[in-house]
Protein backbone atom coordinates (compact mmCIF):
# COMPACT_ATOMS: atom_id res chain seq x y z
CA UNK A 1 0.00 0.00 0.00
CA UNK A 2 1.16 3.69 -0.84
CA UNK A 3 2.26 5.76 1.89
CA UNK A 4 3.17 9.40 1.84
CA UNK A 5 7.10 9.14 2.71
CA UNK A 6 9.84 10.07 1.25
CA UNK A 7 12.35 8.31 3.83
CA UNK A 8 10.91 4.66 2.94
CA UNK A 9 11.77 2.32 -0.88
CA UNK A 10 8.21 1.99 -2.30
CA UNK A 11 7.23 -0.15 -5.76
CA UNK A 12 5.90 3.09 -6.94
CA UNK A 13 6.86 5.66 -9.25
CA UNK A 14 8.40 9.19 -7.34
CA UNK A 15 5.16 11.74 -8.83
CA UNK A 16 2.53 8.54 -8.03
CA UNK A 17 -0.22 8.88 -5.51
CA UNK A 18 -3.71 7.45 -4.97
CA UNK A 19 -7.38 8.40 -4.77
CA UNK A 20 -6.58 8.66 -0.92
CA UNK A 21 -4.29 11.78 -1.92
CA UNK A 22 -7.37 14.13 -2.60
CA UNK A 23 -8.99 13.18 0.29
CA UNK A 24 -7.21 15.89 2.35
CA UNK A 25 -8.04 18.50 -0.82
CA UNK A 26 -9.88 22.06 0.81
CA UNK A 27 -11.67 25.00 -1.28
CA UNK A 28 -11.44 28.41 -0.02
CA UNK A 29 -10.14 27.60 3.16
CA UNK A 30 -9.25 31.49 3.93
CA UNK A 31 -11.87 33.14 0.96
CA UNK A 32 -14.10 36.08 3.03
CA UNK A 33 -17.55 36.49 2.32
CA UNK A 34 -18.67 40.11 1.90
CA UNK A 35 -21.44 41.41 1.97
CA UNK A 36 -22.77 44.14 -0.06
CA UNK A 37 -23.55 47.24 2.46
CA UNK A 38 -20.41 46.93 4.01
CA UNK A 39 -18.35 47.11 1.14
CA UNK A 40 -20.10 50.13 0.05
CA UNK A 41 -20.09 51.18 3.29
CA UNK A 42 -15.83 50.98 3.08
CA UNK A 43 -15.72 52.75 -0.39
CA UNK A 44 -16.52 55.78 1.17
CA UNK A 45 -12.50 56.46 2.12
CA UNK A 46 -11.80 56.59 -2.03
CA UNK A 47 -15.16 58.20 -2.34
CA UNK A 48 -14.03 61.18 0.01
CA UNK A 49 -10.34 61.29 -0.73
CA UNK A 50 -11.69 61.70 -4.46
CA UNK A 51 -13.68 64.67 -3.14
CA UNK A 52 -10.91 65.71 -1.59
CA UNK A 53 -8.91 66.11 -4.93
CA UNK A 54 -11.77 67.53 -6.52
CA UNK A 55 -12.50 70.28 -3.67
CA UNK A 56 -9.15 71.44 -3.66
CA UNK A 57 -8.25 71.32 -7.09
CA UNK A 58 -11.31 73.67 -7.36
CA UNK A 59 -10.49 75.48 -4.76
CA UNK A 60 -6.97 76.33 -6.82
CA UNK A 61 -8.74 77.08 -10.27
CA UNK A 62 -11.45 79.39 -8.45
CA UNK A 63 -8.74 81.80 -6.75
CA UNK A 64 -6.19 81.86 -10.05
CA UNK A 65 -9.50 82.76 -11.80
CA UNK A 66 -10.04 85.51 -8.87
CA UNK A 67 -13.52 84.42 -7.94
CA UNK A 68 -12.05 83.48 -4.77
CA UNK A 69 -10.04 85.88 -2.48
CA UNK A 70 -7.56 85.18 -0.28
CA UNK A 71 -9.02 86.07 3.01
CA UNK A 72 -12.61 84.20 2.18
CA UNK A 73 -10.96 81.10 2.08
CA UNK A 74 -8.65 81.86 5.09
CA UNK A 75 -11.88 82.39 7.17
CA UNK A 76 -14.10 79.84 5.81
CA UNK A 77 -11.00 77.37 6.12
CA UNK A 78 -10.39 78.59 10.00
CA UNK A 79 -13.85 78.64 10.67
CA UNK A 80 -14.22 74.71 9.41
CA UNK A 81 -10.86 73.64 11.24
CA UNK A 82 -12.11 75.07 14.73
CA UNK A 83 -15.49 73.12 14.04
CA UNK A 84 -13.73 70.27 13.03
CA UNK A 85 -10.98 70.09 16.23
CA UNK A 86 -14.27 70.85 18.43
CA UNK A 87 -15.88 67.15 16.11
CA UNK A 88 -12.70 65.32 16.60
CA UNK A 89 -12.75 65.40 20.57
CA UNK A 90 -16.54 65.51 21.23
CA UNK A 91 -16.76 62.21 19.13
CA UNK A 92 -14.87 60.09 21.57
CA UNK A 93 -15.69 62.67 24.73
CA UNK A 94 -11.57 63.15 24.58
CA UNK A 95 -11.06 59.61 24.92
CA UNK A 96 -7.94 59.92 22.47
CA UNK A 97 -6.76 62.94 23.19
CA UNK A 98 -6.22 61.70 26.80
CA UNK A 99 -4.64 58.49 25.64
CA UNK A 100 -2.26 60.60 23.40
CA UNK A 101 -1.44 62.89 26.49
CA UNK A 102 -1.74 65.73 23.66
CA UNK A 103 -2.93 69.07 25.27
CA UNK A 104 -4.90 71.62 23.38
CA UNK A 105 -2.15 74.00 23.78
CA UNK A 106 0.20 72.10 22.54
CA UNK A 107 -2.22 71.74 19.68
CA UNK A 108 -2.00 75.49 19.37
CA UNK A 109 1.45 76.24 19.36
CA UNK A 110 2.35 73.28 16.35
CA UNK A 111 -0.84 75.20 14.76
CA UNK A 112 0.41 78.83 14.76
CA UNK A 113 4.66 77.49 14.37
CA UNK A 114 3.36 75.39 11.19
CA UNK A 115 1.39 79.16 10.17
CA UNK A 116 4.17 81.09 10.96
CA UNK A 117 6.95 79.42 8.99
CA UNK A 118 4.15 79.13 5.58
CA UNK A 119 3.81 82.47 6.01
CA UNK A 120 7.27 83.85 6.12
CA UNK A 121 8.51 81.47 3.38
CA UNK A 122 5.32 81.61 1.24
CA UNK A 123 7.36 84.60 -1.07
CA UNK A 124 10.04 81.96 -1.65
CA UNK A 125 7.21 79.23 -2.67
CA UNK A 126 5.64 81.90 -4.72
CA UNK A 127 9.02 82.00 -6.90
CA UNK A 128 10.35 78.62 -6.23
CA UNK A 129 8.84 77.19 -9.55
CA UNK A 130 9.45 80.63 -11.81
CA UNK A 131 11.95 78.41 -14.74
CA UNK A 132 9.37 75.78 -14.84
CA UNK A 133 6.89 76.15 -17.86
CA UNK A 134 3.10 76.27 -17.08
CA UNK A 135 2.72 73.15 -18.44
CA UNK A 136 5.06 71.04 -16.73
CA UNK A 137 3.79 72.09 -13.48
CA UNK A 138 0.39 71.00 -13.95
CA UNK A 139 1.58 67.87 -15.54
CA UNK A 140 3.55 67.23 -12.29
CA UNK A 141 0.85 68.23 -9.77
CA UNK A 142 -1.70 65.94 -12.26
CA UNK A 143 0.91 63.36 -11.44
CA UNK A 144 1.41 63.63 -7.94
CA UNK A 145 -2.30 64.33 -6.84
CA UNK A 146 -2.56 60.80 -8.53
CA UNK A 147 0.08 59.36 -6.65
CA UNK A 148 -1.66 60.46 -3.51
CA UNK A 149 -4.60 58.67 -4.13
CA UNK A 150 -2.61 55.51 -4.88
CA UNK A 151 -0.71 55.55 -1.89
CA UNK A 152 -3.37 56.76 0.77
CA UNK A 153 -3.69 54.36 3.54
CA UNK A 154 -7.63 53.52 2.76
CA UNK A 155 -7.58 51.04 5.40
CA UNK A 156 -5.96 48.17 3.25
CA UNK A 157 -3.24 46.11 4.71
CA UNK A 158 -1.14 46.26 1.95
CA UNK A 159 2.46 47.15 0.80
CA UNK A 160 2.07 50.04 -1.49
CA UNK A 161 0.04 52.41 1.06
CA UNK A 162 2.38 54.95 2.73
CA UNK A 163 0.65 57.48 4.62
CA UNK A 164 3.66 59.69 4.32
CA UNK A 165 4.48 59.60 0.87
CA UNK A 166 0.89 59.95 -0.18
CA UNK A 167 0.71 63.32 2.17
CA UNK A 168 3.80 64.42 0.65
CA UNK A 169 2.85 63.86 -2.85
CA UNK A 170 0.05 66.12 -2.22
CA UNK A 171 1.66 68.92 -0.61
CA UNK A 172 4.33 68.49 -3.15
CA UNK A 173 1.22 69.44 -6.06
CA UNK A 174 -0.42 72.16 -3.92
CA UNK A 175 3.13 74.03 -4.01
CA UNK A 176 3.50 73.43 -7.33
CA UNK A 177 -0.27 74.58 -8.02
CA UNK A 178 0.04 77.51 -5.20
CA UNK A 179 2.99 78.79 -6.84
CA UNK A 180 0.97 79.99 -10.35
CA UNK A 181 -1.39 81.81 -7.97
CA UNK A 182 -1.07 86.12 -8.20
CA UNK A 183 0.63 86.99 -4.93
CA UNK A 184 2.41 85.41 -2.14
CA UNK A 185 -0.56 85.92 0.16
CA UNK A 186 -2.37 83.76 -2.60
CA UNK A 187 0.21 81.20 -2.17
CA UNK A 188 0.29 81.37 2.00
CA UNK A 189 -3.44 80.34 1.65
CA UNK A 190 -3.15 77.36 -0.82
CA UNK A 191 -0.68 75.29 1.41
CA UNK A 192 -2.50 76.01 4.51
CA UNK A 193 -5.64 74.57 2.85
CA UNK A 194 -3.67 71.67 1.14
CA UNK A 195 -2.51 70.41 4.68
CA UNK A 196 -6.52 70.51 6.41
CA UNK A 197 -7.66 69.23 3.41
CA UNK A 198 -5.06 66.06 2.96
CA UNK A 199 -3.64 65.87 6.56
CA UNK A 200 -6.63 66.78 9.19
CA UNK A 201 -9.97 66.14 6.94
CA UNK A 202 -8.35 62.33 6.72
CA UNK A 203 -7.86 62.16 10.49
CA UNK A 204 -11.37 63.08 11.74
CA UNK A 205 -13.10 61.08 8.62
CA UNK A 206 -11.12 57.99 10.26
CA UNK A 207 -12.48 58.90 14.08
CA UNK A 208 -15.90 59.55 12.28
CA UNK A 209 -16.06 55.94 10.90
CA UNK A 210 -14.65 54.11 13.74
CA UNK A 211 -17.35 55.92 16.20
CA UNK A 212 -20.19 57.18 14.51
CA UNK A 213 -20.53 55.13 11.51
CA UNK A 214 -23.96 56.68 10.26
CA UNK A 215 -22.31 59.93 10.94
CA UNK A 216 -19.64 59.25 8.55
CA UNK A 217 -22.32 57.71 6.06
CA UNK A 218 -23.57 61.18 6.07
CA UNK A 219 -20.79 63.24 5.73
CA UNK A 220 -19.18 61.47 3.05
CA UNK A 221 -22.95 62.20 0.93
CA UNK A 222 -22.76 65.84 1.79
CA UNK A 223 -19.03 66.34 1.00
CA UNK A 224 -19.34 64.35 -1.98
CA UNK A 225 -22.65 66.17 -3.01
CA UNK A 226 -20.36 69.45 -1.94
CA UNK A 227 -17.95 68.72 -4.83
CA UNK A 228 -19.96 67.91 -7.60
CA UNK A 229 -21.91 71.21 -6.78
CA UNK A 230 -19.03 72.74 -6.93
CA UNK A 231 -17.49 70.91 -10.08
CA UNK A 232 -20.62 71.65 -12.09
CA UNK A 233 -20.14 75.35 -12.00
CA UNK A 234 -16.91 74.92 -13.77
CA UNK A 235 -17.86 72.22 -15.98
CA UNK A 236 -21.20 70.26 -16.56
CA UNK A 237 -19.71 67.31 -18.73
CA UNK A 238 -17.17 67.31 -15.71
CA UNK A 239 -19.58 66.68 -13.36
CA UNK A 240 -21.66 64.01 -14.76
CA UNK A 241 -18.44 62.00 -15.99
CA UNK A 242 -17.48 62.44 -11.95
CA UNK A 243 -20.42 61.37 -10.72
CA UNK A 244 -20.78 58.56 -12.88
CA UNK A 245 -17.21 57.81 -11.12
CA UNK A 246 -18.23 58.01 -7.54
CA UNK A 247 -21.47 55.76 -7.90
CA UNK A 248 -19.11 53.78 -10.37
CA UNK A 249 -16.66 53.43 -6.79
CA UNK A 250 -19.58 53.23 -4.65
CA UNK A 251 -22.15 50.82 -5.93
CA UNK A 252 -21.07 49.09 -9.04
CA UNK A 253 -17.24 47.92 -7.91
CA UNK A 254 -18.63 46.59 -4.65
CA UNK A 255 -21.00 45.01 -6.44
CA UNK A 256 -18.95 43.30 -9.17
CA UNK A 257 -16.61 42.47 -6.35
CA UNK A 258 -19.04 40.00 -4.33
CA UNK A 259 -20.32 38.38 -7.83
CA UNK A 260 -16.26 37.52 -9.04
CA UNK A 261 -16.26 36.54 -5.05
CA UNK A 262 -18.50 33.34 -6.46
CA UNK A 263 -16.09 32.32 -9.42
CA UNK A 264 -13.33 32.30 -6.57
CA UNK A 265 -11.37 28.53 -6.13
CA UNK A 266 -8.47 28.37 -3.99
CA UNK A 267 -7.61 25.23 -3.18
CA UNK A 268 -5.13 23.85 -0.17
CA UNK A 269 -4.21 20.41 0.77
CA UNK A 270 -1.17 17.99 1.35
CA UNK A 271 0.73 19.84 -1.55
CA UNK A 272 0.66 22.99 0.43
CA UNK A 273 4.09 24.33 1.82
CA UNK A 274 5.09 23.24 5.59
CA UNK A 275 4.37 26.11 7.80
CA UNK A 276 6.08 26.24 11.14
CA UNK A 277 3.41 27.35 13.89
CA UNK A 278 5.14 26.56 16.87
CA UNK A 279 7.18 29.75 18.66
CA UNK A 280 10.67 29.52 17.52
CA UNK A 281 12.21 32.47 19.13
CA UNK A 282 14.15 30.37 22.31
CA UNK A 283 16.24 29.49 19.93
CA UNK A 284 17.43 32.68 18.77
CA UNK A 285 18.42 34.27 22.16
Amino acid sequence: RWQKVLYERQPFPDNYVDQRFLEELRKNVHARQYRYQAVVFQSGAVVQQLCSVCVFVLTWWYMDAGMLSPQGLFGAALVSSLLGYVLFDAVDGGAGRWASGRTRWADLKSTLVFAAFTYGFSPVLKTLTESISTDTIYAMSALMLLGHLIFFDYGANAAIVSSTLSLNMAIFASVCLASRLPRSLHTFVMVTFAMQIFALWPMLQKKLKARTPRCYVGVTMLFALAALAGLATVSSVGAVLFASLLLAISCLCPYCLIRLQLLKDNIHGPWDEAEIKEDLSRFLM
